[in-house]
């Protein structure tokens, strides 16, 4: 299956608002739809999660079915923080796309990068 990293994003954003996912508490959706994800299928959210997981951005774990998860963590947040804005995100993509791929370190850094430049922009402070 390939990586589809717009449903990595909806993820996490969905992971970060969701009021059951605070860390104290466990949840195991039972389909897409409860994590209010419609687009695509239990098997590709599941493999999804699972990569989530595993790479330290969420917190919980890896079964047969969909994954328990919890939280995301530290590292999580951060990536997300760095891909929420919609236009820095589709400035990101665009860059990765141009340059023939990607990891998920590369797209941070760029999604970074192409923060740090707005905010030199707007306040005319060199970071």
């Amino acid at each position: 299956m390939k990586r589809d990293m717009d449903l990595v994003r909806d993820l996490l954003l969905v992971i970060e608002s969701h009021p059951l996912l605070d860390g104290m508490r466990r949840m195991q959706p039972d389909e897409p739809g409860d994590l209010d994800i419609t687009d695509h299928s239990s098997n590709e959210v599941t493999y999804h999660l699972n990569m989530l997981i595993k790479a330290g951005l969420v917190e919980g774990k890896i079964t047969m079915q969909m994954p328990i998860i919890s939280k995301l963590t530290w590292q999580g947040h951060d990536f997300l923080d760095s891909i929420r804005d919609p236009v820095i995100w589709r400035e990101t993509m665009e860059g990765a796309k141009k340059a023939g791929g990607f990891s998920l370190e590369l797209l941070g850094a760029l999604a970074k990068g192409l923060i740090k430049k707005k905010i030199e922009e707007h306040t005319g402070v060199q970071l």
